[in-house]
């Protein structure tokens, strides 16, 4: 078996990383390792690695970024929007979601896990820099196809030539996961039923960081909140993020219950800044439904994250570039110097850029995910969130036919009962469980 992200090697590389970031002094234990893997032990290791999990986060951080819901909301005022919405309304905004989320997920795949630096040689070597359509490999010299890799996760089959319908993704397979817990159990879905719907419908080669340790967890009898944190050490990426649309679809107006229903499906694998991920985006489109611009969504959506998290400060930073710049490469470089440093699929860098992209974008959705594609880290998460806040504050009826067109209305999944889905069907099955 493939055991990657699993392996025990792998995972105390990262959990020293993430105990780093905590603000914990981990270099005795960075020395120790080093020894182990000089003479290398299983037992060693495991010991190691079972250490890194014993420790206790500073008291600050605890304070700071707590990860259960009566901490994260505090005493937070419910100032949800109450006015009903019309059938066709919430059905044209949630199609315009599900088809802009595929479309911008789908314009990322391709360069997927490359740095901005080498996707814009790519696409300067064929004249489409900067972006304003699907990628493609057509002209591309040789010598420059020669020091680069397509995303191997269908990426030759998202570029415009072989577009035929949406690829298999999990950033799209995230969303019918859970619109099946709600047709399955009902709003008042628990953690252990979104556990059990992994199990029935996803294979566990379709998860990848924090999604296939909580998986493995699962598997392995443990429960909620262990699945999030026994040998996880991606339990800060952005495996939950990419999970946050359909709570913000069926919470049109009522952000505070978006928040809710994201929680208890990110604390299957995530805690503090992993799980502000989710929180935050479910806000941002429960708020799309009534906020006249994106900027708009994210102010009112921010008021849910601890105030004094390392994420709440990210999207702070990210909302307030346009005061610094109007050009968008140099608002990329302050980014990359802020957040860099960060793995290419952790949640608070990848927020930060979906955040300044909906910013720079203003609403236009072909301009929105081109410029978060063309920021780097999650190209295809990144292009899938811009896509779906846009998406659905525009309506489908409003999106350019040139993104969606392409999608053929057919969506491809590894999920059982999903593949070859419509997108129409999946907007009017999205629009029955809203209560």
């Amino acid at each position: 078996m493939n055991d990657r992200y699993l392996n025990t090697n792998e995972c105390i590389a990262y959990e020293l990383i993430q105990r780093r970031e905590e603000g914990l002094d981990v270099g005795e234990l960075e020395t120790r390792w080093k020894e182990i893997q000089n003479a290398y032990n299983k037992e060693d290791a495991e010991q190691l690695l079972s250490e890194l999990e014993a420790m206790d986060s500073p008291k600050g951080l605890r304070e700071n970024e707590p990860s259960n819901l009566e901490d994260i909301l505090g005493e937070k005022n419910d100032d949800s929007n109450n006015a009903s919405f019309k059938n066709d309304f919430l059905l044209d905004r949630i199609l315009g979601g599900w088809m802009g989320r595929a479309a911008g997920c789908m314009l990322g795949k391709p360069v997927e896990k490359h740095p901005r630096e080498k996707i814009r040689e790519i696409l300067q070597s064929n004249n489409t820099w900067p972006l304003s359509n699907y990628i493609t490999a057509r002209g591309i010299p040789d010598e420059v196809k020669s020091t680069f890799s397509w995303n191997r996760h269908s990426g030759i089959d998202s570029l415009r030539e072989n577009i035929v319908c949406m690829a298999e993704d999990d950033d799209m397979n995230y969303p019918m996961l859970n619109l099946k817990v709600v047709e399955s159990y009902g709003l008042s879905f628990t953690t252990e039923n979104i556990g059990t719907t992994w199990l029935e419908l996803m294979p566990i080669m379709s998860t990848f960081t924090a999604e296939r340790n909580a998986y493995y967890n699962l598997l392995s009898g443990y429960l909620p909140p262990e699945t999030a944190i026994k040998r996880n050490p991606y339990r800060e990426w952005i495996g939950a993020q990419i999970r946050a649309d359909l709570w913000g679809w069926l919470s049109p107006g009522n952000p505070k219950r978006a928040v809710e229903l994201g929680w208890r499906d990110g604390r299957l694998s995530h805690v503090r800044n992993g799980l502000y991920g989710e929180l935050f985006f479910a806000a941002v489109l429960s708020n799309s439904f009534t906020s006249d611009t994106p900027k708009d969504a994210l102010q009112k959506a921010i008021l849910f994250i601890p105030e004094k998290s390392r994420f709440a400060d990210a999207i702070h930073f990210a909302m307030g570039l346009e005061k610094k710049t109007d050009n968008w490469e140099i608002a990329l470089d302050l980014l990359q110097e802020k957040y860099g440093h960060y793995h290419w699929v952790h949640t608070i860098n990848n927020a930060a850029l979906v955040t300044a992209s909906l910013i720079f974008g203003k609403g236009d959705y072909e301009k929105s995910i081109c410029n978060v594609v063309m920021g780097g880290w999650d190209t295809d998460s990144n292009g899938a969130t811009v896509g779906s806040i846009v998406g659905t504050m525009l309506g489908a009826e409003n999106l350019p036919k040139k993104w969606i067109e392409p999608m053929n209305n057919q969506i491809r999944s590894s999920m059982k009962g999903f593949d070859r889905s419509k997108f129409t069907d999946l907007a009017k099955r999205t629009v029955r469980q809203i209560n």
